[in-house]
């Protein structure tokens, strides 16, 4: 199926639809407060770059699976899957690689120190309040990793009378489902307490190939499960005088078999965890310090079995990233913000392989500044890292916006980026390279948004130039001459039209290899260059009834680009009964017309899938 004629035709329409009366979920709240493009808390009309908000009553009406589920088609987000629920899914943001895009939990940087991912497929929906989703380079506040973009994921914050939430489901592939938590808050604290739970028989990830360097080097044409459990523990007190205490835990355990072999194993076992705290002095009406510190721990055990041997351990691999950070907000003026602070950052591996160097350290300060001078907007921010393996970096950003008549918006924004290299890289047993230093990049960004009276829209095209990017040689060997130069644009809408909320995002991108040799121009693997969704929601009283188109281009599976793999285009149908005042039933049809794709050569995708849930909240 080719969606380009599809995306295209709803940008050309989406301009003539006439907004209603009043805004419904596809509307976006402009006074809305975020934190991850400054690190300071600012109205979301106010961030120069782009950003997006992803609430819990979003997650819940989504009726999403997982959070790759829920990712999926997003502006400027492209997912790579090994093989459905469960297996390895890795995210591109805006033609960038996997490993550029930097992940906080509460404000704990995850992601494992040896190959540099974060388990999206594991982290689970049930434990998450909300998302803040920012595009394009923000390393000059956060460094390492932070190339792509920043995805910050906020865990359940209750207020209000100690309340009970649970919630229970089944779909297809055998999937079961059930989560249970609790949570209160008042003017001297708050609590919550959550646990979930999912297992499903999944699908045949790989349909398989023995064959020397194709496929998943096994033929195991078998149902590959997944199983997760997780616990959110987290809550806050006021300790008078201007100070408050608060901490988080996230713990997510999982189980998973996948198609492979002796060497590379056939079942896995991993866990993520996050947990941290935050201790926020209000010193005075115009300065706010805040020290917090962190743990994020990384575990994958592997396993392989058969019918004819017995279950064993062929690979361990434990990685701990302890966090701390001092930050002071001092407000200049009305309006106007600056932020000066320093992060410190201990990455250790444990593991059965043996690392020639398994610890590093590394030392950021970093000074942004944010204000308003009259219908002119200015941010900007500037940060030096100083890391025991490579040395020293330096990054900055600069961003302009206009505010016009009419609700309309323009914003400028120029910013330098960069990655560590990950301990794999430097250090794994015959493939590591030790003088591997910082990937680095430039980017341009220009928007055009407007907003008004339940609908709005935006329109961000940018530019990114990676270079040093670390590939292999012809003789296999971890060099860094790669280059690559993204060009993109992004559009996103939403309206509220006679009752229907419709929101529109859309996304291209052209991700070209400017490295010298036979695949210069080429597009960068597994990337497709359009992709976008749809959604559509409406109320009839108790009722909720909703769609997800989801769809994406070709991509291309190797770096000369001679494998093909075809674009597709997927549609889920929702809704939802609210029976009594707490209680309410969901269902939901993915892929409505069972359609067949993959996202890497080989993995299968699941075809069409139900899912129907029970969900218990009482109003507040």
């Amino acid at each position: 199926m080719h969606v380009r004629p599809l995306f295209l035709a709803i940008a050309a329409a989406l301009p003539l639809l006439p907004p209603a009366a009043h805004a419904v979920t596809a509307a976006v709240d402009l006074d809305e407060v975020v934190v991850t493009g400054t690190r300071t808390p600012i109205r979301l009309v106010d961030s120069i770059a782009p950003v997006q908000v992803i609430n819990r009553d979003d997650i819940e009406r989504s009726q999403a699976s997982s959070l790759p589920d829920l990712l999926r088609g997003r502006a400027g987000i492209d997912l790579v899957n090994q093989g459905g629920p469960g297996k390895l899914t890795t995210i591109s943001m805006r033609g960038t690689e996997s490993d550029h895009v930097l992940v906080l939990v509460d404000g704990v940087r995850m992601g494992t120190a040896t190959a540099g991912l974060v388990m999206f497929q594991d982290l689970p929906l049930e434990q998450i309040d909300r998302i803040e989703i920012v595009r394009g380079p923000r390393s000059s506040l956060y460094g390492s990793e932070a190339l792509g973009g920043v995805i910050q994921i906020f865990t359940r914050r209750d207020q209000g009378a100690a309340t009970p939430r649970f919630s229970a489901g089944f779909g297809s592939h055998n999937l079961r489902q059930a989560s249970a938590g609790i949570g209160a808050g008042g003017e001297r604290g708050w609590y919550g307490v959550d646990v979930a739970w999912q297992r499903t028989d999944g699908i045949d990830a790989c349909r398989g190939s023995a064959t020397l360097f194709a496929g998943c080097f096994a033929d195991e044409p078998d149902r590959d499960g997944y199983r997760n459990r997780s616990l959110n523990l987290r809550g806050g007190i006021d300790l008078g005088r201007d100070l408050a205490l608060e901490a988080s835990l996230l713990r997510a355990e999982s189980e998973n078999e996948y198609d492979g072999t002796v060497f590379g194993g056939n079942e896995s076992e991993n866990l993520q965890q996050a947990m941290g705290s935050k201790l926020t002095w209000a010193v005075s009406p115009r300065l706010l310090l805040t020290a917090q510190a962190g743990r994020s721990y990384d575990r994958s055990d592997n396993y392989f079995v058969d019918d004819a041997t017995p279950r064993r351990l062929l690979s361990e691999f434990d990685t701990r990233r302890d966090t701390a950070s001092l930050q002071a907000d001092v407000d200049l003026a009305a309006g106007r913000m600056l932020s000066v602070g320093v992060d410190w950052q201990d990455d250790r591996v444990d593991s059965t392989t043996d690392y020639d160097v398994a610890t590093r350290d590394n030392l950021g300060v970093f000074a942004g500044f944010h204000g308003t001078f009259g219908m002119h907007r200015l941010q900007a921010s500037v940060r030096h890292d100083d890391n025991q393996q490579y040395g020293t970096h330096t990054t900055g950003s600069l961003g302009w916006g206009l505010a016009l008549d009419h609700g309309l918006r323009l914003t400028a924004g120029y910013a330098t980026g960069f990655r560590a290299p990950s301990f794999n890289e430097l250090y794994f047993p015959i493939s590591g390279n030790p003088a591997l230093g910082p990937e680095t990049s430039k980017s341009l960004n220009a928007g055009i948004a407007q907003a008004g009276d339940g609908w709005h829209w935006a329109l961000d095209a940018y530019q990114n130039e990676v270079d040093d990017l670390i590939g292999y040689d012809s003789g296999f060997n971890l060099i860094q001459a790669d280059t690559a130069r993204i060009r993109g644009a992004e559009l996103t809408a939403g309206v509220d039209l006679v009752g229907w909320g419709v929101g529109v995002q859309l996304s291209h991108v052209d991700p070209r290899n400017r490295s010298e040799g036979p695949n210069r121009d080429n597009l960068l693997t597994r990337r497709a260059r359009n992709s976008g969704r749809v959604d559509v929601d409406r109320e009839f009283g108790a009722f909720r009834l909703g769609a997800t188109l989801n769809g994406a281009g070709h991509r291309y599976d190797d770096a000369a680009n001679r494998v093909r793999l075809g674009g597709f285009a997927t549609t889920d149908l929702r809704v939802e009964y609210a029976f009594a005042p707490a209680w309410r039933v969901q269902a939901r049809l993915a892929n409505v017309f069972d359609r067949r794709y993959e996202t890497i050569r080989w993995y299968n995708q699941p075809g069409r899938e139900f899912l129907v849930t029970l969900r218990y909240a009482p109003v507040r």
